[in-house]
């Protein structure tokens, strides 16, 4: 029976690729038994509750396979249907060209990018150690247990940032992570002794996981590798040695990867594996009997829950059951109200203001945790008075991610996507390094808070290399991110209180350079992106909008020109593009009339500025490289001082 369910989920896959023409043979004709095997052996799921807070997670990091993961899904009983296999990669149906995460029900994370699957399980399973650490029953025994699933391949080995998840998951001994390796040596391009050659298992044993091989592969010996790898203390990695396109006339081949089959090849295969030919056969034997393999263990796994989630609700303290409600209901709260007990007459860096505040956070918000890319002593974010979180020790605050930007966002995503308010932080410029995952929160919508500080070429002698230029910009730039630049103590309570009560993930740039806290901001102000901190005092002659530290820079020039040639300008602070150009028109052109004219002043790339200003004269912005130097040093050679900038906007009055 376990022969005649991989035969139908392999045809099933063939078929909905020939029915797209497009699509990755490959991995369905070699992986099927590996995504058998975990899902019928091992996977505690409910199809009736696929959210099930305390279900097992399958990441298909690998995610050209998403052919196989619906064929799966499909004839293990979740709500997708013939159509949607019918309809694969087509528009309106719940089987997109890769995994996508809310469109199709069990699927676990949206994936594509090789090795983000593979680091975001990362923190999926880092973030069941935490919850299973602070929540359990009256007889001790943890309410939330579950394992992480994943199916990735030599792609997703041969990417950075899987070595990097690796690292930190053998480091915090993560036993709950099950890594099946489709290993079957060819790539895109052709053999991988042209590309990878090493010997992975002896890689990640130096990375202190578990490891395992299995040569032949069938679910007897697929199964017993895993049984091992559950009895390990460490992740656990299980190289398969698979043929990509077994059965097909180019098995064994790049050709099979990513180029769909002839119909006589699809009638080879489907004669191979003693199927019906019929085009989208489904052996109903065959798939009852899977399902019922599922639902005899999940169903009891479920039983089991509900009645320790009973006892939980009965016995647990009433802070532990608010504390527990956030996790599961994505609870908010409004920080704003909180008292930060903050000096008015504040003058100090907005990243050390910054820590002040997130401390406080941190004490209301039960799921807020984080930390940062070995950089916490300079962008402040580590919170003080708060455990850490350590082999055996996974009940604390502070995350220690290492030199690891790339893993860390994706890892923070695997968090967001347990049921935390993640964040993590490095320097603006380092931001790059973030950036697919960055992305990944973006189109998964997930609250993920990435905290960027030393934001301008105020950093002087760290010379260019440090000195983000082009960095605002493209943060700006990818869809379903909110960027905030706030110019004080007061915008960055406002900030914080959109960030964290906002659908979707969050960008917050710092300063490293001392401000004060103005007396015009405002923190309820900043979920309207944009708003005055200067109004005319007689006849509008112009508009300033500024972010950040340059916001100081524009109400000292405003002061100077009125006073010494009568020049009249408002000034507008603009915290978050994003929130401002989602506000409505009357409101937007109350803020900034047409006709009137308007400068903008950032310490970042002039890009996406010009829909604000008069014309390009009128953007004071950076788009060169600087130099190493001093503060002034570096302002002259960029032409960024405060007399420069008040020259330019003098002259053209």
């Amino acid at each position: 029976m376990d022969n005649k369910i991989i035969a139908n989920l392999k045809a099933l896959g063939i078929d909905m690729i020939d029915a797209a023409q497009s699509g990755h043979p490959g991995i369905v004709l070699g992986a099927a038994p590996l995504i058998y095997t975990i899902y019928a052996k091992y996977m505690n799921v409910s199809t009736v509750d696929p959210s099930w807070v305390s279900r097992d997670r399958f990441v298909m990091s690998a995610g050209h396979g998403s052919a196989l993961l619906y064929a799966t899904l499909y004839m293990a009983g979740f709500n997708i249907s013939m159509d949607d296999l019918k309809h694969f990669r087509r528009a309106g149906y719940k089987s997109p060209g890769h995994p996508e995460y809310g469109m199709t029900p069990g699927v676990d994370m949206s994936t594509g990018p090789l090795g983000q699957g593979f680091a975001s399980a990362v923190g999926m399973a880092l973030g069941e150690k935490i919850l299973e650490s602070k929540f359990t029953i009256s007889d001790g025994k943890p309410l939330i247990d579950y394992d992480v699933y994943v199916l990735c391949g030599d792609g997703d080995l041969m990417e950075g940032i899987s070595y990097e998840a690796a690292s930190l998951a053998g480091t915090l001994n993560l036993d709950n992570l099950v890594v099946l390796y489709d290993s079957n040596n060819i790539s895109l391009d052709g053999d991988t002794s042209n590309t990878f050659t090493e010997n992975v298992l002896d890689r990640f044993k130096a990375l202190g996981w578990h490891t395992e091989k299995v040569i032949n592969c069938t679910v007897e010996d697929i199964d017993k590798a895993i049984k091992n790898a559950k009895k390990s203390s460490k992740p656990s990695l299980i190289e398969v040695k698979t043929i990509i396109g077994n059965g097909s006339l180019n098995a064994g081949s790049n050709t099979v990867h990513g180029k769909c089959l002839t119909k006589e090849d699809i009638n080879l295969v489907k004669r191979k594996l003693n199927i019906n030919p019929e085009n989208f056969f489904v052996d109903e034997a065959a798939m009852k009997a899977f399902k019922d393999q599922i639902k005899s263990r999940t169903d009891r796994k479920y039983e089991l829950f509900m009645r320790r989630y009973n006892d939980f609700k009965e016995n647990a303290k009433e802070d532990t059951l608010k504390e527990f409600e956030f996790f599961i209901n994505n609870k908010t709260l409004n920080i704003g109200k909180i008292d930060y007990n903050l000096d008015p007459n504040l003058k100090e860096a907005t990243r050390v203001t910054n820590g002040t505040i997130m401390k406080q956070i941190a004490m209301y918000i039960p799921n807020f945790i984080g930390g940062s890319a070995d950089l916490s002593s300079s962008t402040n974010t580590y919170l003080k008075d708060m455990s850490d979180i350590k082999d055996n020790h996974y009940s604390g605050k502070n995350i220690w991610f290492g030199v690891r930007e790339h893993a860390m966002g994706a890892i923070l995503n695997g968090l967001a996507l347990t049921g935390f308010k993640p964040f993590g932080s490095t320097f603006l410029t380092f931001s790059d390094y973030l950036k697919p995952a960055i992305r990944l929160s973006s189109l998964m919508n997930l609250p993920v808070n990435y905290i960027f500080t030393h934001d301008s070429i105020n950093i002087g002698p760290d010379g260019p290399t440090h000195q983000p230029i082009e960095h605002l910009a493209s943060l700006r730039s990818i869809p379903n991110l909110k960027v905030f630049r706030p110019a004080d103590s007061n915008e960055i309570i406002g900030s914080w209180n959109c960030m964290l009560n906002m659908k979707g993930p969050n960008s917050l740039v710092l300063s490293r350079q001392d401000v004060r806290t103005l007396a015009s901001t405002y923190a309820d102000y900043v979920q309207y992106g944009a708003y005055p901190v200067r109004k005319e005092k007689e006849k509008l002659h112009g508009i300033i909008i500024a972010t950040g530290t340059e916001v100081h820079t524009a109400l000292l020039i405003a002061e100077q020109l009125y006073k010494e040639n009568k020049i009249d300008l408002r000034v507008i602070s603009m915290p978050c593009q994003e929130l401002f150009l989602k506000q409505n028109e009357r409101y937007r052109y109350s803020l900034i009339p047409k006709n009137v004219r308007t400068f903008v002043i950032e310490a970042g790339s002039s890009f996406g500025w010009y829909r604000f200003a008069t014309d390009e004269r009128f953007v004071i912005t950076l788009d060169n490289f600087g130099i190493s130097g001093t503060k002034g040093e570096v302002e002259t050679y960029l032409k960024f001082t405060f007399e420069d900038i008040k020259e330019r906007i003098k002259n053209l009055f």
